[in-house]
């Protein structure tokens, strides 16, 4: 137990050290928050709500770079320099290695939304209900999961510059197909129907009915439950196989 504790404090450590993390998870979904509210909100109907929208997606869109692309890519680089190799030796599990990984990251979303949340109550004097901050933030730390397990999926590559270009794009297709970046309403059909089936726009999806006094509804919670499971079970069958290959 005390060596797992240890390794969940090594790996928030190591996050938050990350140059890579703080400008993409924290200064830019900050920066584009700023843009989307200061720049393209003229003549809205509702300006304060269009505030709140993007606020929970400039959350979800951290949390999920911060999934795909910090993980995946640590864990390809760890298994580069043969530090993968290296903990078989430790008294920890793999099991409990992994396990401490997501903990960790988990920790470091909880920072990344406390940090977003607390900007946009600042820079746009955002005013919700104490139970409405609080659902949106468990909602969108339940709904990192799938990414989380996206990431475990990206560290199963071998070369870092491909796991770095593969979680790019994946990362800014479901940003931008999700409707993170503008209403998915604005879409093409073709697009509304792709983007509908992705997790990224039932991870949005839950916070944005959250803000409008409702709430996720039960094709969110499945839709983000089935990408979870298929997600995990295929990086576990990756990673089981490149084990027995070595």
């Amino acid at each position: 137990m005390r060596g797992f504790k240890m390794q969940c404090k090594v790996e928030i450590l190591r996050v938050l050290r990350n140059p890579y993390y703080v400008f993409w998870s924290l200064f830019m979904p900050i920066v584009f928050y700023i843009v989307f509210t200061k720049i393209f909100n003229t003549d809205l109907e509702n300006p304060k709500m269009w505030q709140a929208h993007i606020l929970m997606s400039m959350t979800a869109f951290s949390v999920m770079g911060s999934a795909i692309m910090t993980l995946g890519i640590r864990l390809v680089e760890e298994r580069k320099q043969g530090w993968s190799m290296f903990m078989r030796i430790v008294p920890i599990s793999d099991q409990a290695y992994y396990f401490a990984k997501m903990i960790g990251q988990t920790m470091i979303h909880i920072f990344s939304i406390l940090v977003i949340f607390t900007a946009g109550a600042l820079i746009n004097s955002i005013q919700l209900t104490t139970v409405e901050w609080l659902l949106c933030g468990l909602w969108i730390l339940f709904g990192s999961f799938p990414f989380l397990a996206i990431g475990a999926l990206v560290g199963t590559m071998k070369r870092v510059d491909t796991a770095a270009g593969v979680s790019n794009m994946v990362y800014f297709v479901f940003a931008i197909l999700g409707g993170m970046w503008m209403p998915i309403e604005l879409f093409p059909d073709i697009l509304q129907t792709i983007g509908k089936v992705l997790p990224s726009f039932h991870f949005g999806s839950g916070a944005w009915q959250i803000v409008r006094g409702g709430g996720p509804d039960l094709t969110n919670f499945l839709v983000i439950g089935g990408y979870l499971i298929v997600f995990m079970l295929l990086s576990s069958y990756i990673r089981r196989k490149q084990e027995v290959a070595v």
